[in-house]
């Protein structure tokens, strides 16, 4: 296996991440990059709190984990890719090898325009999205396996009434 998924969501880890996709794509370790989380203690603990025990989770600020990532792909258990925010995502596409990006969560804020009901995004998010797949990632928006993975052209191109 390797890292199946490479997800950005403001909300990290939660029941969508870990049981949504967690489950179907069988997967035993969450690398979960956020420069915040990474220096400290009590947030990574809260965050063990919500996996099982028989899946890992790893914390890495962006600059660590960048070298890390042909690690991971060499890992012989599926894992999951996770951080908070696109520049934080764009950092590691910008290193190379991720390539596929899921847009699981970005939640409303003041000036963000809703795209659908799970993705809100500024016009420099909008563009930040645009430049990752500049860099060759595919990046499409899914909250869960069972629904259609929306591509980015398509929801940039979809305006939904708040």
């Amino acid at each position: 296996m390797t890292l199946v998924l490479n997800r950005i969501d403001d909300r990290l880890i939660h029941g969508q991440v870990v049981v949504g996709w967690g489950q179907p794509l069988d997967v035993r370790f969450i690398v979960l990059v956020d420069d915040a989380v990474a220096a400290s203690d009590w947030e990574q603990e809260l965050y063990r709190m919500g996996v099982p025990p028989e899946m890992e989770i790893r914390f890495h600020s962006a600059a660590a984990a960048a070298p890390l990532l042909d690690d991971y792909r060499l890992e012989s258990r599926a894992g999951i890719l996770l951080t908070g925010d696109i520049g934080t995502m764009r950092a590691l596409v910008e290193h190379g090898g991720v390539r596929d990006v899921n847009l699981g969560g970005i939640h409303h804020r003041a000036g963000r325009t809703q795209h659908l009901r799970y993705v809100f995004l500024t016009p420099e998010e909008e563009r930040a999205l645009r430049d990752l797949a500049a860099h060759g990632a595919v990046v499409t928006a899914q909250d869960v396996p069972s629904t259609r993975a929306v591509p980015l052209d398509e929801l940039l191109a979809t305006r939904e009434p708040s």
